[in-house]
């Protein structure tokens, strides 16, 4: 299913006329950094891969990646170099009598869900349309029903790569292990190009619903504090959440929401069960939730379009965006000062604040990916007007500063290109033995903000 585009890569070098809007192209955030590759290669096959790196060892150049382009950093746009771009590379196919399916890197995570579903199979991709399969996988995955299945990264079960002689091999459990090791969840410092993922792939849910509560922000420190008291015990199947935000995404968008729109909580519980039985079985604590909310929406059933389109509401097209995030286990006493700050503090839309309960109960497997906690934090600064050019991303920056003590690491998929630590030390030590063998030229560029 799906077909890669074929017919040769069109290359692009720094100077040629349409070259920034190559670069452009392979940005998803309009906040674009100020780096220059020396060529754009826009692969459209695995040969044109192969070919791109074999002339980068014979160029000495370095090499980065994009493939759905949306590192909010802009981790792959390099000075100098090749930069390959995957976006074209879409192909897939689905088996379902071995429950698995094999995927190309520029494929996004939502087209391929829909296919699944129609299978009646699932995986769990990226809560946002768009995002390419090839970054989200590296990255660690943090997607639809991901408390329950673990990081997608986990459900990679073999990779296609191009190595840094530019050769094509296969990693998997009995060949090349630690390549794949290295792929599930080294993010943006992993060294090769992978084409292809090997995926296992689930059954689709019976029931897939949510249920969500809105509130005023003087109730701020009422959901924090509740949050923290019930996060570790929510069903794996709920992904628990609140943001804070001046566009709340129910009841459907009337209305444009613009910087003096109030600021409200909205709590969000996506569930994926086996029927509405036991979904609302899953979502009794939010029996528990602090009174006085200014409106509710029922667990009701939602098509995973309609989904996708209520976080895309927080994510709108040609806006600028500095993230910054981090993983930590303090609670409520610690925290709320902060929070209260973040929402006192809240720029414009589209930027907001997202508390995600992640409470883990899965076991992590032998992967790169290590570095988790029981709640996530997320600072989205988003602006278009040049007035918030300056303070939206000192909100972003300033306020995660601000909690370093409080904080156990970060996620790739928020990257924010500042020094941090998005893997344990120990994967850390292992993966810079791994890359000394495997790339000892030193090729593949390393995160932009390896700690």
């Amino acid at each position: 299913m799906g077909s890669t585009t074929s017919g040769p890569a069109r290359t692009v070098y720094r100077g040629d006329v349409g070259y920034d809007e190559a670069r452009r192209a392979t940005m998803w955030n309009a906040n674009v950094p100020d780096r220059y590759p020396g060529r754009i290669v826009q692969a459209t096959c695995v040969a044109d891969v192969m070919a791109a790196v074999r002339k980068a060892k014979a160029s000495d150049e370095s090499v980065s990646v994009r493939s759905g382009g949306h590192s909010w950093s802009g981790n792959h746009v390099r000075d100098g170099g090749v930069l390959i771009d995957l976006s074209r590379l879409t192909s897939f196919s689905i088996d379902k009598a071995t429950m698995s399916a094999t995927v190309e890197p520029g494929l996004g995570g939502s087209v391929l869900l829909a296919a699944l579903m129609r299978e009646g199979l699932f995986f769990p991709v990226g809560h946002c349309r768009g995002v390419g399969l090839g970054g989200y996988l590296l990255q660690g995955g943090f997607g639809w029903n991901g408390r329950a299945y673990g990081p997608a990264c986990a459900s990679v079960m073999a990779i296609d790569y191009v190595d840094a002689d530019g050769e094509l091999r296969h990693a998997s459990d009995t060949e090349n292990s630690d390549m794949l090791w290295a792929a599930r969840g080294s993010g943006p410092g992993f060294f090769g190009v992978v084409v292809k993922f090997h995926l296992r792939l689930y059954a689709r849910p019976r029931f897939i619903g949510t249920a969500a509560v809105q509130y005023s922000v003087d109730r701020l420190e009422d959901v924090v504090r509740w949050m923290g008291e019930i996060g570790p015990d929510v069903p794996s199947e709920v992904e628990l959440q609140f943001v804070v935000s001046r566009n709340p995404s129910f009841p459907p968008r009337l209305r444009k929401y613009n910087r003096t729109s109030p600021v409200r909580i909205e709590i969000a519980a996506p569930v994926m069960t086996s029927s509405r039985s036991a979904a609302k079985a899953a979502l009794s604590f939010l029996e528990s939730r602090p009174r006085g909310s200014r409106r509710r929406l029922p667990l009701l059933p939602v098509p995973l379009s309609a989904a996708f389109g209520a976080v895309m509401q927080h994510y709108p097209n040609s806006t600028n965006w500095t993230t910054d995030n981090l993983w930590t286990h303090a609670g409520p006493d610690e925290l709320l000062s902060h929070v209260q700050r973040i929402a006192d503090t809240l720029p414009p839309p589209p930027a907001h604040f997202l508390w995600l309960n992640w409470a883990p109960t899965h076991t992590l497997g032998d992967m790169a990916y290590s570095v988790e906690d029981r709640t996530y934090l997320a600072l989205y600064g988003g602006w278009s007007d040049p007035r918030d050019a300056t303070s939206t991303p000192a909100w972003a920056r300033d306020n995660v500063a601000a909690m370093e003590s409080l904080s156990t690491g970060i996620q790739f998929a928020d990257d924010p290109g500042r020094p941090a630590r998005g893997i344990s030390l120990a994967a850390q030590a292992r993966l810079d033995a791994l890359r000394a063998t495997q790339d000892p030229q030193g090729r593949f560029h390393r995160w932009i903000g390896e700690a």
